[in-house]
This record gives structure tokens, sequence and C-alpha cells, in this order.
């Protein structure tokens, strides 16, 4: 190799690293306001957070001891805690369950080849364009157990009317529906990404060997949706379990506290007792409680499948 070509190898090289450095530089120029919102706005709001769950901090008084644990042991003993954990429990599983099968039947439904695809892809997702307001609203009336649709439907089938929001063992349900029936739009839309991008020679291949309708949902569409159905049911777990607004606005927690939910509990302690010490401790344990859920769902899903 002749000296001219060695210098311009070593030019290109230098080249190659300064433009590679450059793209390098430009990528954090441009993560860089977004990096110090977050840094700004949510890593030092969490960590106040943990900060103030060590204090007796009570919004109306000045002072503001150190007590350590105590605001935890005290959690710990707090039976309303339990029932409000018991309660949000049973809440997001039931809601994630049914909004994952609703939202992956609905994408199904609607990748089919039919006539006015579209407009009812548009018809099933136009409940989550709705507030909360709006969704509680319209689900009191229709539960309602005087006048109430749903009642009145099941008078023909000679039912006798069902107290949905009156009743301890029914209204988590009830609201569970209610959450159903709004959120699996944006799932629905997931599951179709989801459903175009498996390879249609898969399933024609699964039909030359005799395959059926169902061993081609349970053995092909169902095994290459895991990724999908893994984002569908974290970022559901991580949604029901914050609920507020629906046992706020239909129930406001009750019959007695069999709708409390535990950021309903949450705004009961900081909000309305001022109580932003324990208030804080309860935030962070709901953290925790969240990020060990989210753990054990990727364990379980996250297995890649390859085709």
């Amino acid at each position: 190799m002749s000296a001219n070509q060695r210098a311009r190898l070593t030019a290109a090289s230098r080249f190659s690293i300064s433009l590679k450095t450059r793209e390098i530089l430009a990528a954090y120029t441009f993560l860089a306001p977004f990096m110090v919102f977050f840094m700004i706005f949510v890593v030092r709001a969490v960590v106040e957070a943990v900060r103030m769950s060590f204090y007796d901090w009570h919004i109306l008084r000045p002072s503001r001891p150190y007590i350590g644990i105590e605001n935890y042991i005290e959690l710990i003993n707090d039976n309303v805690w339990w029932i409000a954990l018991q309660n949000t429990i049973v809440f997001t599983a039931l809601t994630v369950v049914g909004t994952t099968i609703v939202a992956l039947a609905a994408a199904v439904a609607v990748t089919r080849p039919i006539r006015g695809q579209n407009f009812f892809r548009v018809l099933l997702y136009t409940p989550s364009l709705l507030s909360v307001g709006a969704v509680g609203l319209i689900w009191v009336w229709l539960l309602n157990t005087q006048f109430g649709i749903v009642n009145y439907g099941l008078s023909f089938i000679g039912a006798r009317p069902v107290n949905w929001l009156g009743d301890p063992g029914l209204v988590i349900p009830s609201l569970s529906l209610t959450s159903i029936w709004w959120g699996f739009g944006f799932p629905m839309l997931i599951f179709i990404a989801g459903l175009q991008g498996i390879p249609e020679q898969l399933y024609e291949a699964a039909r030359i060997d005799g395959g059926s309708s169902t061993d081609l949902f349970w053995h092909i569409t169902l095994p290459l949706l895991r990724p999908t159905i893994l984002f569908v049911t974290v970022t559901g777990v991580i949604s029901h379990f914050q609920v507020y607004g629906q046992p706020f606005i239909m129930t406001n927690g009750g019959p007695g506290r069999s709708s409390y939910s535990l950021i309903f509990y949450l705004y009961q302690i900081a909000w309305t007792a001022f109580r932003m010490g324990y208030g804080a401790a309860v935030a962070v344990c709901i953290a925790v409680i969240m990020a060990a859920l989210t753990s054990v769902q990727f364990l379980v899903l996250s297995r890649r499948i390859e085709y």
C-alpha cells in the first residue's frame, strides 16, 4: 500500500470518527431538553416524595419532625390501606384481563375483510375519547336500580333489579365493566398493529397443513402477539392500578369502603387530612407494588418468539 493510500485511509477514518461524534452530540442535544424536564419534574419529585415519607409532614403545621419509618409502620397496621389494596388488585385484575380479551377480539374482528371495516374501527374506538366524568355519569345512569337501561334489559328475562353500585359484592365488577367499555379502544389499535405485523405466509402454510381457524389463532396468532400482549397488560396494570375517577364519580368509595382504591385513599390522606408525610409513604408503597407487578409481567411474557 502506497503512502498516498495510507493517508487517504487515515483521513477517511478520522472523518468517520468525527462524523460519528457529531451524530452522538446531535442526539444528546435533542435529548437534553427532555432530560432536564425529566430530572426536574420527575426524578426530583420522586426523591422529594421519598424524603417526605420519613417526616411527620402536616400541611397546616410549620414543624415537620423527622420520624423515620413510623409512617410505614402505621401504614402496615392501617386496615383501610389493606381494604384499598385488595379492592385495587381485584379491580386491576378484572379490568386488565377483560380489556385485553375484548380488545383482542375486537381487533381480530375488524381486521377481517369486511365491508365498513374503518367505520367499525372508529365506532369501537369512540368511547376512549370520552372523559372519565362523562363515562362515570353515563354508567351511573345505565346501572341505576330504578330506571337504568341495564336493569330494564334484564327485566325481559325475568330478572329482578340489581343494585350494581350499591351492593358491596358487585360494585368492583361494575366499575371494572365501566372501565373496560371506556378503555378497550386504544389496546384494540395496538392489537390491530400487532396482527398486521404477522407474516401472512405463516397462515398460508398452516392452512395447507390442514389447520383450522382455531388452530391458527392458538398456535400462530396468540404466540406471535406475545410482545403486544405484554405491552397492553403492562400499560393496563400501570393505568388501572391508579384508578381514581370512576370510584370518585360513581360511588365516592362506597358502599362503605367497598370501592375504595389506593389513589382514592391517598387523596383522602393527603388532601382531606393534609397528612403529606403519611401520604408520601402511601405513594412510595404504591410505586413499589406497581414496579413489582410490572417485573412479574416481564418475566412471564417477555420470552421472544422466533419465526
